[in-house]
């Protein structure tokens, strides 16, 4: 059952983040024939006002941390996780023993740092906003970061990337523990579409590999000139003076992947371009950006950016 649900807040609370868990359990819509939570909004002083991101805003927790271990679900909005920035005391404790009791934990964003000081990463994957997932591989090394997908569910534990992918999953949760019917009705009155699959991968911008040598920046930045040809790996070797064998070495060392890869992940931002600026037929996108075909240029965005060419102009093309 998913019945009793508590937030706990800490110092310097992300407000768009809490007000996604506010947004899908704190409201009441059982007039609707929606299911209804018990929503507590928990610190470690209650009644005390906690500050937000927000200048000028403050949020103050009625209930305390000894209502944590007693919730189905403790959702944890995002906060600050630098190291000069220290959570309240209890906070970590309280998570840990929530999670111990049987609760199922769900963190949105950067509250992905407070499950982890809880213990609750390791040996587990998980995800957070892609600015921070090296944070969060390199201070966990145990879990396993997903840095594209949207929102990972490991059972008792689910953790979401930045901002929206909260709602996401949160309404999967909802989905899951109470049904379809619920999760459509409460993204229906939120107005977002009822489902987007946690795989789907994050809208990240990634950068080609770069070159950390002066040996091969003349040939790259030809080939970014070029992306429309066709290239082979032994013509790129002649056009360096170099051996096919030679070259492949050289080009790993100097950029960290393979001619092939380096010129794929331009290929497709070339086209994440012009599906953004340009109203071109696919077929045409897939020419100047050197795929040959619209088939392979599915194949590849689909694979690199987690969507369809299609799919990615109706959301960032200037005519929208």
């Amino acid at each position: 059952m998913l019945s009793k649900v508590a937030v706990v807040l800490n110092e310097k609370l992300a407000m768009f983040e809490f007000g996604v868990v506010c947004e899908v359990f704190g409201l009441d819509r059982t007039g609707d024939g929606l299911p209804g939570f018990d929503f507590r909004v928990c610190g470690a002083e209650p009644g005390k006002p906690l500050r937000s991101t927000t200048p000028g805003v403050t949020v103050t927790p009625e209930y305390g941390l000894d209502e944590l271990p007693h919730a189905d679900l403790v959702a944890i909005p995002a906060f600050p996780f630098t190291t000069e920035h220290a959570y309240q005391p209890g906070v970590v404790d309280a998570v840990r023993a929530a999670s111990d009791a049987g609760a199922t934990v769900l963190t949105v964003c950067s509250g992905a740092f407070l499950a982890g000081a809880a213990g609750l990463l390791d040996g587990r994957k998980c995800t957070t906003h892609w600015r921070y997932v090296d944070t969060l591989a390199a201070e966990y090394p145990e879990a396993t970061v997903d840095p594209d997908v949207l929102f990972v569910d490991e059972g008792n534990l689910i953790t979401s990337a930045g901002t929206a992918a909260g709602i996401d999953a949160c309404l999967h949760l909802v989905r899951r523990e109470i049904g379809t019917a619920a999760a459509n009705g409460i993204a229906r009155r939120m107005v977002v579409p009822p489902q987007r699959d946690g795989g789907q991968r994050q809208f990240i911008e990634q950068p080609v590999p770069e070159c950390h040598a002066a040996g091969l920046s003349d040939l790259l930045a030809w080939l970014t000139e070029n992306l429309a040809h066709p290239h082979t790996v032994d013509e790129l070797a002649a056009r360096a003076s170099m051996s096919t064998r030679t070259f492949a070495r050289r080009f790993a060392a100097e950029t960290g992947t393979t001619p092939v890869k380096w010129l794929t992940t331009q290929r497709v931002l070339f086209a994440k371009h012009l599906l953004e600026a340009t109203d071109l037929p696919l077929e045409r996108v897939a020419d100047q950006c050197g795929f040959g075909s619209g088939a392979l240029l599915r194949h590849h965005f689909q694979r690199q950016v987690g969507v369809a060419p299609t799919d990615y102009r109706r959301r960032f093309g200037t005519g929208n």
